[in-house]
């Protein structure tokens, strides 16, 4: 859970200031330093990116009553809106679980 934490705050402070792609960095990292095991790695870090990534597309989504992602979703021949956030937050959230397992795994080659 402290993990995920980390990540997760760690993810949001990057994207103030850097591209999208930096908030995987924290996943990296502290899945070299934190993680325990290859799966509590991949779901601490698909926890924390989802986290992450569900509160910031909810925070776009309300902020401008969902005229933003009714028309990603016109776009990409969407039923709903709520379609582009689920999508978002689950590639998100995969590629931040991988890259949490990278890290333990970088580490785990390292030191053997």
């Amino acid at each position: 859970m402290l993990l995920a934490l980390f990540i997760a705050v760690t993810a949001w402070l990057l994207s103030l200031f850097l591209p999208w792609w930096s908030v995987f960095i924290p996943g990296l990292i502290f899945g070299g330093l934190l993680g325990r095991s290859g799966g509590s790695s991949f779901l601490w870090g698909f926890v924390g990116i989802a986290a992450l990534w569900l509160i910031q597309t909810l925070f776009f989504h309300i902020g401008n009553d969902g005229v933003l992602t009714a028309r990603i979703a016109d776009l990409f021949s969407l039923p709903a809106g709520w379609l582009v956030i689920l999508i978002t937050v689950i590639m998100g959230s995969l590629i931040g679980g991988i890259t949490t397992l990278t890290g333990y795994l970088f580490r785990k080659v390292i030191t053997n």
